[in-house]
């Protein structure tokens, strides 16, 4: 029996989550082959000698042009996704590109017809999607048991330190808000929750900067999304609570009702508290972040990624990496986001976005360029 050929895979960008998924990839019995790639040339060469990888470059062009390479994860900052994508669909490669596909609309969509065109298999990153509570719901509202959806409310609350971590790194901060960055995560939840059966066809929404505002970006975004079936869904995040405040990112409440039933998901984390005399340090605080919060009660299990034990992450990053390792290389059937759908996410999103700016409903679906022209002007 011929033995299968092992996955070779590149991973550009190793910051936070590019190590994390690298940490999964050394472990996996059907990848030979790790490179990677960062511009921080001390970052990538850590992370090679942590993992043990086969190549690192600071120039993921070079990574990704190698032969060994089958596969693509791409790990960069949240503005810096689309060139290597662009060059990784280019040769071919599967790919998991963290969100959003680009903060762009039209170059989600120049990324999205690339992806369609070359028929390759592309997910985008939306971890929660595997966190045991939610496949719980998705399987119960899939198989209906609570009938056709009417209304749904989704409500997402976090501190300012995500926002002020993934600022830090760029001063073009015009299209980084909370929708965009991280509101995305919730809407994409609620999305896949509720189901392909009804889309989104317009949404009103208003936002503030009272506090972030000095920022460049704003403190929240709240809206109101009207179905093709006379649905209704409150989209709302606010991501400026103050930095010591417990939780780790992010705070969730979603409530979905039908016509035969409901599903209510608090997922605050309150349900696992821990207060101590011993200062808990930030939440959030990735490389080259250094916050100071005084912080003695903490929401444990808050933080997306994963918990830690015995130096490991365990939980839904773990999950979704692994389970995209078994998609491609044993061609397992998985939950991830589709393309489609991150460039969906991106564009109602920024349509929320356009929304608040103009203080008037937007009409759904709408041409990337009168959405981005709408956002520029």
């Amino acid at each position: 029996m011929t033995e299968k050929k092992k996955i070779g895979l590149a991973v550009v960008g190793c910051g936070v989550v590019g190590r994390m998924r690298s940490n999964f990839a050394k472990d996996f019995p059907g990848i030979g082959w790790i490179g990677l790639a960062d511009v921080n040339e001390e970052l990538g060469l850590k992370l090679k000698d942590d993992i043990d990888a086969d190549f690192f470059t600071d120039d993921y062009r070079e990574l990704i042009a190698r032969p060994e390479v089958d596969a693509v994860i791409i790990a960069t900052s949240t503005w810096a996704h689309v060139e290597p994508t662009l060059a990784a669909i280019d040769a071919g490669h599967m790919l998991m590109i963290e969100k959003p596909l680009a903060t762009d609309v039209r170059e989600s969509a120049q990324v999205l017809a690339a992806i369609e065109a070359a028929g390759i298999d592309a997910v985008v990153g939306y971890t929660q999607r595997f966190r045991r509570r939610f496949l719980a719901v998705k399987e119960r509202i899939q198989t209906g048991q609570i009938g056709d959806v009417t209304a749904a409310v989704t409500r997402a609350f976090m501190n300012r330190m995500a926002p002020t971590g993934e600022l830090r790194l760029t001063q073009d901060r015009r299209f980084l808000t909370p929708m965009v960055v991280s509101g995305t995560h919730s809407l994409d939840m609620c999305l896949w929750l509720m189901g392909g059966a009804t889309k989104p066809v317009s949404v009103f929404a208003r936002s503030t900067d009272v506090v972030m505002g000095e920022m460049g970006t704003k403190d929240a975004t709240f809206g109101v999304f009207t179905m093709d079936n006379g649905a209704i869904w409150s989209m709302n995040i606010c991501w400026s609570l103050p930095k010591e405040w417990p939780g780790s990112v992010y705070g969730l409440e979603i409530g979905i009702v039908g016509t035969k039933g409901v599903i209510d998901i608090e997922d605050t984390h309150r349900d696992v508290v821990l207060a101590s005399e011993i200062p808990q340090g930030a939440g959030y605080n990735p490389d080259g972040l250094n916050i100071e919060a005084t912080r003695n009660v903490d929401f444990l299990t808050s933080f997306p990624p994963g918990d830690m034990h015995l130096d490991e992450l365990w939980g839904p990053l773990r999950e979704e990496t692994n389970s995209w390792f078994q998609r491609i290389y044993n061609k397992k059937a998985t939950p991830h986001a589709t393309a489609q759908e991150g460039h969906r996410n991106l564009t109602l999103t920024m349509a929320m976005d356009l929304s608040a700016k103009l203080g008037k409903e937007i009409e759904l679906p709408i041409d990337p360029n009168i959405l981005m022209e709408g956002l520029e002007s």
